[in-house]
């Protein structure tokens, strides 16, 4: 069934955050909907939609941040009471504006994540999770890493409360009381959950989660193992999943899923007869999507999607049609409200130019009077930089609450900047002097007007550390600028994952000295993504990593005045060997340094790399052929003549090119890593081989792995 939803822009609020717009309860059959939304600047505020236009019902007075809004009530009854979470305190108000309920929470950390079920409050701040019953202390549990949010499954389907908290570890933690019942992996960091069908499905154990990656999924949550119904893949490389509701909005009876995610992007998945999922509308918007609900807002008789963007647009995609039919009389009625919306809109705008006019000259003369009163103005910006394993990259995606004018990248270490097909800015390249300042990379994008959001990716190289800048400066008078830093971290390439195969040829690192459980761990946290800044509880912990790149991996496992580091990649242990030493010797802490090399590993790793390194040459091979065949096929009238080979690069030349272009200097990177195995391989020996490299090299241009694993072990 073909679904068209048509755009409605209602009003503008201030920068919002993730979960903070509401749709209250009908208050009759045929009534529309009242629409609650809180804001960055602390603004509670509620109104519906009369005749096109926003009619506010009440608005609380500017405070500290919303982090997050939801509904509440009894039990099988209406949820219209309205609950906020700023700072570390939850406000709970009635559908008309009066505030009922002030509860000042003993977390010491601001609310990152609520949930509301009848008496019972689940809150959330950075690693700490309360549930709280009628504003009583209830449970406790600290997790191992950050927690983006929190549900209970529905308490009325249910024997007893089981929470569920989606933390940044890809990891769903079932809790009952203040303990852990097990841990769910998911395929990425889940950054929302939700009832599948609004209420858990029959069972009521059917929880749907998003991820930062952009990948869907269902797990049923029983009382001893996780059943995971179905999966969706984000094939088509879309944003993280922001928020998610379930409405009818097609009208076929069976609730919908609609997902908004944070690179504009908002969908609405049906359900077919296996009650798998099937894309059935998607429309992108310029910026994030922060929150998301189905309902009736706009117009008696029409369902619509209404969504908050980042900037604080309140936006809904409704079943409206644009354009009606109607007889002459309505047709003449509907000109004239037209023309007098209109006409209203000129005047609003006509006011506003005036305002600005008339503050920019009171801003000139203070700014020029004695003694001269000049203020930067300030600016919101929401930054995200993760990491995509798919292709081994970083992206980092900035969005300001304004239109961008440019935006300027240092890095004090190499980096690749990869395109981005999204990216309409222009972006020009500074020449600098290495040794002088240090700029590795210095890159300019110039906007296009109206651009909120700008995302760039990169590509590091394991063993080179340092930060990459981020200067974004606004379209606004007077000009100002943001300065944003991130860490490119030793290991930059490696992800956390949670099993490892122990079978594997492993070499080990290990470290001992008068060093604390902290010390250990921060040192950990500067070489890896990933991992929590706040040391794990116990007194003992081990994590695991794999090198998307390469797939090799590491076993990191550490306590007070002992770490030890395996992995089956040479290069990753003298990487970790070079950084931790140099890290201790800041400190001015005593390390005490042993390693167990396996020369089994070596060609092991080679052997990962080959299907890699044999791709990346037949990749090349074939884009230098293309130019060739396409004069050849030119010359003859047709491709018959050549062999199937050669045709079927023909056939594929607009893809084998957009996959070279997609993956600049990888061949270059996989020669760059055999390198670093050849010199590692012989460091750990005490032996220099760096006069051999340009043999080696020699070795990588006839490529053949027997040829080349000889030469390692002739070396």
């Amino acid at each position: 069934m073909e679904l068209t939803l048509n755009r409605s822009d209602y009003l503008q609020v201030g920068v919002t955050s993730q979960k903070t717009m509401k749709l209250l309860p009908a208050s009759g059959r045929r009534a529309t909907q009242k629409v609650v939304v809180g804001d960055q600047d602390g603004v509670l505020a509620c109104f519906g939609i009369k005749k096109g236009e926003a009619v506010p019902v009440f608005k609380t007075l500017p405070g500290l941040k919303i982090a997050r809004l939801e509904l509440g009530g009894a039990l099988n009854a209406p949820q219209e009471k309205i609950f906020v979470a700023t700072g570390s305190e939850i406000r709970g108000f009635t559908k008309r504006g009066k505030q009922f309920l002030s509860f000042e929470t003993n977390l010491t950390e601001s609310i990152k994540a609520m949930y509301v079920s009848g008496s019972d409050l689940f809150l959330c701040a950075s690693y700490i999770y309360n549930h709280y019953c009628d504003c009583k202390d209830q449970h406790y549990y600290l997790s191992g890493d950050k927690i983006n949010d929190v549900i209970c499954l529905p308490v009325e389907k249910l024997p007893c409360i089981i929470p569920i908290l989606a933390c940044q570890d890809r990891v769903l933690r079932v809790l009952q009381g203040s303990d852990m019942m097990y841990e769910v992996e998911v395929p990425g960091p889940p950054t929302v959950l939700a009832l599948h069908n609004g209420n858990g499905g029959e069972s009521g154990e059917d929880l749907l989660f998003g991820t930062s990656d952009g990948k869907l999924g269902i797990i049923q949550i029983t009382t001893s193992n996780p059943v995971h119904k179905w999966e969706l893949r984000n094939e088509k490389k879309r944003g993280g999943v922001l928020c998610v509701d379930y409405f009818d909005i097609v009208g076929d009876g069976v609730k919908d899923l609609l997902v908004g995610r944070d690179d504009g992007v908002v969908e609405v998945y049906g359900f077919d007869a296996a009650n798998e999922p099937v894309l059935r509308f998607d429309q992108a918007l310029s910026e994030s999507v922060t929150s998301i609900q189905g309902g009736c807002v706009g117009k008696d008789g029409y369902d619509e999607i209404v969504l908050t963007t980042y900037s604080g647009w309140i936006t809904g995609l409704t079943t409206e049609p644009v354009h009606k039919e109607s007889g002459p009389g309505e047709e003449l009625k509907i000109n004239q409200e037209m023309q007098n919306k209109i006409a209203s809109l000129r005047s609003d705008l006509e006011h506003l130019q005036l305002k600005v006019i008339q503050e920019r000259e009171r801003y000139q003369q203070s700014s020029q009077s004695s003694p001269a009163i000049s203020a930067a103005p300030s600016f919101s910006v929401n930054d995200k930089f993760t990491f995509d394993k798919d292709d081994a990259s970083y992206s980092l995606i900035l969005e300001v609450q304004t239109a961008i004018d440019n935006v300027m990248v240092q890095s004090d270490v190499p980096v690749d900047l990869l395109d981005v097909d999204k990216n309409s800015a222009v972006v020009s390249f500074s020449n600098s002097d290495l040794e002088a300042n240090e700029n590795f990379l210095l890159a300019t994008y110039r906007c296009q007007a109206n651009t909120t959001r700008l995302e760039l990716k990169i590509r590091s190289i394991e063993g080179q550390y340092g930060t990459l800048q981020a200067y974004v400066t606004p379209r606004i008078q007077p000009k100002t600028c943001q300065v944003r830093q991130y860490q490119i971290k030793p290991l930059s390439l490696h992800q956390r994952t949670h099993f490892i195969d122990h079978d594997r040829p492993m070499n080990t690192l290990t470290l001992t000295g008068q060093f604390s459980f902290a010390e250990v761990h921060s040192w950990v946290v500067f070489c890896l993504p990933e991992v929590p800044e706040k040391a794990p509880a116990g007194e003992c912990v081990t994590f695991y990593f794999q090198n998307t790149f390469l797939d090799t991996q590491l076993e990191s496992t550490y306590r007070k005045g002992e770490g030890i580091f395996k992995s089956d990649n040479i290069s990753t242990i003298s990487i970790l060997k070079d950084v931790l030493s140099k890290e201790a010797t800041k400190r001015k802490i005593n390390l005490n340094i042993a390693y167990e090399i396996n020369e089994v590993s070596v060609n092991h790793t080679l052997k990962l790399i080959h299907p890699k390194l044999e791709y990346q040459l037949l990749l090349a091979k074939k884009v230098q052929l293309i130019d060739a065949l396409k004069e050849l096929q030119l010359h003859e009238g047709n491709a018959d003549f050549l062999i199937p080979e050669y045709r079927c690069i023909l056939e594929e030349a607009d893809r084998l090119q957009e996959e070279y272009k997609r993956q600049p200097a990888h061949l270059e990177r996989l020669y760059g890593m055999i390198t670093d195995l050849f010199i590692d391989k012989f460091k750990f020996k005490g032996t220099n081989v760096k006069t051999r490299v340009p043999l080696l090299l020699e070795i990588l241009d006839s490529y053949d792995h027997n040829a080349l694993v000889a030469f390692f072990d002739a070396a």
